[in-house]
Protein backbone atom coordinates (compact mmCIF):
# COMPACT_ATOMS: atom_id res chain seq x y z
CA UNK A 1 0.00 0.00 0.00
CA UNK A 2 1.14 3.48 -0.66
CA UNK A 3 1.84 6.07 1.35
CA UNK A 4 -0.60 8.91 1.66
CA UNK A 5 0.59 12.06 0.28
CA UNK A 6 0.02 15.15 2.07
CA UNK A 7 -0.68 18.51 0.36
CA UNK A 8 1.44 21.56 1.05
CA UNK A 9 -1.18 22.85 3.56
CA UNK A 10 -1.22 20.27 5.30
CA UNK A 11 2.58 20.29 5.92
CA UNK A 12 2.42 23.58 7.16
CA UNK A 13 0.22 22.84 9.52
CA UNK A 14 2.27 20.49 11.28
CA UNK A 15 5.49 22.62 10.97
CA UNK A 16 3.15 25.42 12.84
CA UNK A 17 1.49 23.30 15.33
CA UNK A 18 5.48 22.22 16.19
CA UNK A 19 6.25 26.50 16.28
CA UNK A 20 2.93 26.72 18.27
CA UNK A 21 4.20 23.75 21.25
CA UNK A 22 7.81 26.18 20.91
CA UNK A 23 5.97 29.36 22.18
CA UNK A 24 3.95 26.86 24.56
CA UNK A 25 7.71 25.99 26.14
CA UNK A 26 8.60 29.37 26.22
CA UNK A 27 5.38 29.98 28.43
CA UNK A 28 5.95 27.12 30.77
CA UNK A 29 9.01 27.96 31.35
CA UNK A 30 9.05 31.28 32.44
CA UNK A 31 11.77 32.08 29.85
CA UNK A 32 9.72 35.76 29.41
CA UNK A 33 11.47 37.78 32.69
CA UNK A 34 11.92 40.85 33.80
CA UNK A 35 15.43 42.14 33.23
CA UNK A 36 16.70 39.83 30.14
CA UNK A 37 17.65 41.54 26.83
CA UNK A 38 16.01 40.80 23.99
CA UNK A 39 18.86 39.26 22.07
CA UNK A 40 19.32 36.62 25.17
CA UNK A 41 15.67 36.00 24.74
CA UNK A 42 16.46 34.94 21.35
CA UNK A 43 19.07 32.65 21.82
CA UNK A 44 16.76 31.29 24.65
CA UNK A 45 14.28 30.34 22.19
CA UNK A 46 16.91 29.24 19.75
CA UNK A 47 18.49 26.82 21.99
CA UNK A 48 14.93 25.46 23.33
CA UNK A 49 13.91 24.56 19.46
CA UNK A 50 16.71 23.23 18.55
CA UNK A 51 16.19 20.62 22.40
CA UNK A 52 12.65 19.82 21.07
CA UNK A 53 12.81 19.67 17.78
CA UNK A 54 16.46 19.38 16.56
CA UNK A 55 15.43 22.85 14.89
CA UNK A 56 18.48 25.18 13.95
CA UNK A 57 17.41 26.55 10.76
CA UNK A 58 15.10 30.18 10.35
CA UNK A 59 13.83 31.21 7.13
CA UNK A 60 13.76 34.47 8.46
CA UNK A 61 15.51 36.52 11.26
CA UNK A 62 14.06 35.67 14.98
CA UNK A 63 12.21 38.85 15.90
CA UNK A 64 12.38 39.81 20.14
CA UNK A 65 11.04 42.99 20.74
CA UNK A 66 10.01 44.83 23.73
CA UNK A 67 8.94 48.39 25.11
CA UNK A 68 9.02 51.14 21.99
CA UNK A 69 11.14 48.56 19.87
CA UNK A 70 7.52 46.99 19.40
CA UNK A 71 6.47 50.07 17.52
CA UNK A 72 8.68 49.12 14.55
CA UNK A 73 7.85 46.51 11.74
CA UNK A 74 10.30 43.89 10.66
CA UNK A 75 12.48 45.26 8.55
CA UNK A 76 13.77 47.51 11.29
CA UNK A 77 16.66 46.74 13.39
CA UNK A 78 16.71 48.67 16.22
CA UNK A 79 19.07 48.85 19.29
CA UNK A 80 18.62 46.33 21.56
CA UNK A 81 16.29 46.53 24.70
CA UNK A 82 15.92 44.56 28.45
CA UNK A 83 12.38 43.65 30.02
CA UNK A 84 11.43 45.57 32.02
CA UNK A 85 8.56 45.72 35.13
CA UNK A 86 5.34 46.81 33.24
CA UNK A 87 6.55 45.71 29.42
CA UNK A 88 5.36 44.67 26.80
CA UNK A 89 6.77 42.56 24.15
CA UNK A 90 6.37 40.48 20.80
CA UNK A 91 7.64 37.43 19.57
CA UNK A 92 7.85 36.61 15.65
CA UNK A 93 9.80 33.57 15.03
CA UNK A 94 9.71 31.76 11.46
CA UNK A 95 11.54 28.13 11.91
CA UNK A 96 11.81 25.58 9.19
CA UNK A 97 10.45 21.95 10.37
CA UNK A 98 11.04 19.26 7.55
CA UNK A 99 11.51 21.95 5.32
CA UNK A 100 8.65 23.55 5.75
CA UNK A 101 8.16 27.14 6.84
CA UNK A 102 6.66 27.94 10.37
CA UNK A 103 5.59 32.18 11.14
CA UNK A 104 4.20 32.26 14.28
CA UNK A 105 3.90 35.97 16.45
CA UNK A 106 2.69 36.24 19.75
CA UNK A 107 2.40 39.15 22.49
CA UNK A 108 3.35 39.18 25.98
CA UNK A 109 2.48 41.55 28.77
CA UNK A 110 4.51 41.58 32.00
CA UNK A 111 2.22 43.33 34.63
CA UNK A 112 -1.32 44.19 34.82
CA UNK A 113 -1.47 47.17 32.24
CA UNK A 114 -4.71 47.53 31.20
CA UNK A 115 -4.25 49.72 28.03
CA UNK A 116 -1.48 46.50 27.48
CA UNK A 117 -3.30 43.81 28.20
CA UNK A 118 -6.10 45.30 25.41
CA UNK A 119 -3.66 45.47 23.07
CA UNK A 120 -2.45 42.24 23.53
CA UNK A 121 -6.35 40.88 23.55
CA UNK A 122 -7.57 43.07 20.53
CA UNK A 123 -4.28 41.99 18.44
CA UNK A 124 -5.67 38.22 18.04
CA UNK A 125 -9.12 38.92 17.94
CA UNK A 126 -8.61 41.45 15.16
CA UNK A 127 -6.42 38.48 13.72
CA UNK A 128 -9.68 36.22 13.89
CA UNK A 129 -11.61 38.36 12.39
CA UNK A 130 -10.04 39.38 8.86
CA UNK A 131 -9.53 35.98 8.96
CA UNK A 132 -13.09 34.77 9.67
CA UNK A 133 -14.10 37.48 7.05
CA UNK A 134 -11.72 36.89 4.54
CA UNK A 135 -12.85 33.36 4.64
CA UNK A 136 -16.31 33.66 4.37
CA UNK A 137 -15.72 35.52 1.18
CA UNK A 138 -14.08 33.35 -0.39
CA UNK A 139 -16.19 30.28 0.88
CA UNK A 140 -18.56 32.35 -0.80
CA UNK A 141 -16.82 32.11 -4.05
CA UNK A 142 -16.19 35.80 -3.43
CA UNK A 143 -11.78 36.51 -4.60
CA UNK A 144 -9.87 38.55 -2.08
CA UNK A 145 -6.98 41.26 -3.27
CA UNK A 146 -4.23 41.51 -0.90
CA UNK A 147 -5.35 44.99 -0.92
CA UNK A 148 -8.60 43.86 0.26
CA UNK A 149 -7.39 42.19 3.45
CA UNK A 150 -4.99 45.48 4.12
CA UNK A 151 -7.97 47.40 4.15
CA UNK A 152 -9.82 44.94 6.46
CA UNK A 153 -7.16 44.63 8.59
CA UNK A 154 -6.42 48.56 8.75
CA UNK A 155 -10.19 49.28 9.29
CA UNK A 156 -10.73 46.92 12.20
CA UNK A 157 -7.23 48.13 13.80
CA UNK A 158 -8.74 52.05 13.36
CA UNK A 159 -12.31 50.62 14.76
CA UNK A 160 -10.53 49.28 18.53
CA UNK A 161 -8.59 52.53 18.58
CA UNK A 162 -5.19 51.63 17.34
CA UNK A 163 -2.80 52.40 14.57
CA UNK A 164 -1.96 49.52 11.94
CA UNK A 165 1.77 48.71 12.27
CA UNK A 166 2.77 47.31 9.49
CA UNK A 167 3.76 48.06 5.64
CA UNK A 168 1.75 44.47 4.90
CA UNK A 169 -0.47 42.30 6.89
CA UNK A 170 0.84 39.13 5.54
CA UNK A 171 2.81 36.99 3.23
CA UNK A 172 3.13 33.48 1.02
CA UNK A 173 4.45 30.83 3.00
CA UNK A 174 5.57 27.39 1.78
CA UNK A 175 8.27 24.77 1.50
CA UNK A 176 11.61 26.27 2.06
CA UNK A 177 12.41 28.65 0.14
CA UNK A 178 8.82 30.08 -0.47
CA UNK A 179 8.72 31.80 -4.01
CA UNK A 180 9.52 34.73 -4.11
CA UNK A 181 9.68 37.89 -6.35
CA UNK A 182 11.73 40.93 -6.64
CA UNK A 183 11.02 43.61 -3.43
CA UNK A 184 9.22 45.67 -5.57
CA UNK A 185 6.31 43.33 -6.50
CA UNK A 186 3.72 43.17 -3.58
CA UNK A 187 1.92 40.38 -5.56
CA UNK A 188 3.12 37.93 -2.75
CA UNK A 189 2.45 40.09 0.33
CA UNK A 190 -1.28 41.04 1.45
CA UNK A 191 -0.22 44.47 0.50
CA UNK A 192 -2.11 47.53 -0.20
CA UNK A 193 -0.69 47.55 -4.28
CA UNK A 194 -1.28 43.70 -4.04
CA UNK A 195 -4.61 43.69 -6.86
CA UNK A 196 -4.14 40.09 -7.13
CA UNK A 197 -6.54 37.47 -6.11
CA UNK A 198 -5.27 36.10 -2.92
CA UNK A 199 -6.40 32.66 -4.75
CA UNK A 200 -4.08 33.12 -8.08
CA UNK A 201 -2.10 30.33 -8.47
CA UNK A 202 1.67 29.74 -8.41
CA UNK A 203 4.20 29.72 -11.39
CA UNK A 204 3.47 25.75 -11.16
CA UNK A 205 0.14 26.28 -10.92
CA UNK A 206 -0.29 25.02 -7.24
CA UNK A 207 -2.46 27.19 -4.92
CA UNK A 208 -0.36 29.95 -2.91
CA UNK A 209 -0.89 29.68 1.04
CA UNK A 210 -0.80 32.73 3.17
CA UNK A 211 0.10 33.77 6.95
CA UNK A 212 -1.77 36.16 8.52
CA UNK A 213 -0.40 39.04 10.31
CA UNK A 214 -1.53 42.05 12.37
CA UNK A 215 0.64 44.39 13.91
CA UNK A 216 -1.16 47.37 16.28
CA UNK A 217 1.13 50.73 17.69
CA UNK A 218 -0.34 53.06 19.82
CA UNK A 219 3.02 55.48 18.88
CA UNK A 220 1.76 58.33 21.40
CA UNK A 221 1.76 55.53 24.53
CA UNK A 222 5.08 53.57 22.45
CA UNK A 223 3.68 50.35 22.49
CA UNK A 224 2.85 47.68 20.11
CA UNK A 225 1.36 44.52 19.67
CA UNK A 226 1.64 41.41 16.81
CA UNK A 227 0.03 38.44 16.40
CA UNK A 228 0.72 35.89 12.93
CA UNK A 229 -0.05 32.79 12.04
CA UNK A 230 -1.10 30.63 9.09
CA UNK A 231 -4.33 31.74 7.12
CA UNK A 232 -6.84 28.89 6.99
CA UNK A 233 -9.48 27.25 9.08
CA UNK A 234 -8.84 26.59 12.88
CA UNK A 235 -7.72 23.34 13.52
Amino acid sequence: MSAITKTPLELLIEAEKKAIQLFSEIEKRNLIQTGKSEEELSQEIYELANQLFETTRYWHTRIVRAGINTLLPYYENPPLLRLQEDDILFLDLGPIFQEWEADLGRTYVIGNNPKKLKLKNDVESIWNECRNWYLEQINNSIEVTGAQLYQKATDLANQNGWEFGGEIAGHIVGQFPHEKLSQDDKMLSIHPENHASMLSKDKNGNPRNWILEIHLVDRELGIGGFYEQLLTESY
